[in-house]
């Protein structure tokens, strides 16, 4: 939830009130406390729109925000690179200011003929910086997921590792010299802690915790062993590694491997794969809760995670998982109670062997990992995103 430095309270007879041994007599007159002021008119700044085939974590979050917010009486846009669709079941308005990449270039253009102006911006860093708090002269609010120190690393290895040098000081100098007004918002203390290492104060940063669903009727549980990832098939995610590892597990345990999500990695992956490995591809929100639903493990083998959105996801499904001990998923994921962190390759095959092996823990991690996903709810994430909005407009200026 939002981290704010709370004020003390006045003593409690201060005016007398509260005391029994003084008498005073009540102000002589009332004042009603002003109103918090809110941004009507919010335009989100980001990547991908949620109909983009490559959109994640990241444009749901976005989109289930932008939704929300609408909710409350909020004028709300989305202005995005990429193919960009405004359906019916939109509440607010969606505009493409580009290509994929192209319009990181444009953004300014975009925002200026087509949107105009707004109470507060929100640019939302996922690596590759807009620089909004540089040309937009109003309240400013950064979203970032997670810092991609090391993802520039595996992006851009061998000959482009000049490429990774330039992403990482990009983003490192939007996140600490243009932002340096505005307030950050982190997705888990792994993101606020990776944005104070980087030297972002700790005072501007507030922690707004990704939410889910309410899970409905959940499908049956597969009766073989079904094991699943969800995401997008890029490096960082390592799925080539879970390929490895289940040529270990298999033997042990039987069963299916889904890989389910798309992405430029899918080629070589698939080329990688043995028996028992399917790759399904993108799915709608429906199939994916079905997957998770019959699925006895979601996997898990990302090297980081803003959160690790489909761990909560799987969690409502009363399925655990298993990860590594690494920032995001460490959040995501209580080791022991709603799954397992494993601190290395042998220790996460490890894990996939005992939970497969054991209906009864598995079961207990499930119950657990769904009360705790009970706790994160969209609603409650949009109201603490709201107030965050409601503090970044009081301050501007002061």
């Amino acid at each position: 939830m939002p981290q704010h430095v709370p004020h003390p309270p006045p003593p409690s007879n201060s005016l007398g009130w509260g005391d029994p041994h003084r008498t005073a007599s009540p102000p002589a007159a009332q004042h009603t406390p002003a109103p918090v002021p809110q941004p009507r008119r919010i335009v989100f700044l980001a990547h991908r729109d949620l109909d983009n085939p490559s959109a994640g974590g990241s444009e749901l979050l976005v989109d289930r925000l932008a939704d929300g917010l609408t909710r409350l009486g909020h004028q709300v846009t989305l202005l995005c690179g990429g193919p960009a669709a405004y359906p019916a079941y939109r509440d607010y308005r969606v505009v493409s200011a580009g290509g994929a990449y192209g319009h990181f270039l444009r953004a300014r253009t975009a925002f200026t003929r087509r949107i105009g102006d707004c109470d507060l911006l929100v640019e939302v860093c996922n690596g590759m910086p807009y620089f909004a708090p540089v040309w937009h002269h109003g309240p400013t609010i950064c979203l970032v997921n997670h810092v991609h120190t090391d993802v520039w690393r595996m992006r851009f290895d061998g000959p482009m590792a000049p490429a990774a040098r330039i992403g990482r000081r990009l983003e490192q100098w939007a996140l600490t010299g243009a932002q340096h007004r505005g307030l950050l918002v982190a997705v888990s203390p792994s993101t606020a802690h990776a944005l104070r290492g980087i030297g972002i104060e700790r005072d501007r940063i507030r922690v707004v915790h990704n939410g889910v669903e309410e899970p409905g009727p959940c499908a049956e549980r597969s009766p073989e062993p079904l094991f699943v990832a969800v995401g997008r098939l890029v490096e960082y995610k390592r799925i080539d590694l879970l390929l490895r590892l289940w040529e270990r597990v298999r033997p042990v345990v039987g069963g299916r491997l889904l890989i389910v999500g798309d992405g430029p990695e899918r080629g070589s992956l698939e080329r990688l794969a043995g028996p028992g490995v399917e790759f399904t591809g993108h799915v709608s929100e429906a199939r994916k809760h079905e997957l998770l639903c019959a699925a006895w493990l979601l996997l898990h083998p990302s090297a980081l995670e803003g959160w690790g959105l489909v761990v909560t996801e799987a969690a409502a499904r009363e399925t655990p998982a298993i990860a590594f001990d690494v920032p995001g998923l460490r959040d995501s994921v209580v080791d022991g109670e709603t799954g397992v962190l494993a601190r290395g390759e042998s220790s996460f095959a490890a894990a996939w062997c005992a939970l497969a092996l054991s209906a009864r823990r598995r079961e207990a991690m499930g119950k657990a990992a769904r009360d705790r996903a009970a706790r994160y709810r969209w609603d409650r994430t949009v109201r603490q995103f709201r107030a965050v909005a409601s503090e970044a407009v009081r301050g501007w200026g002061s």
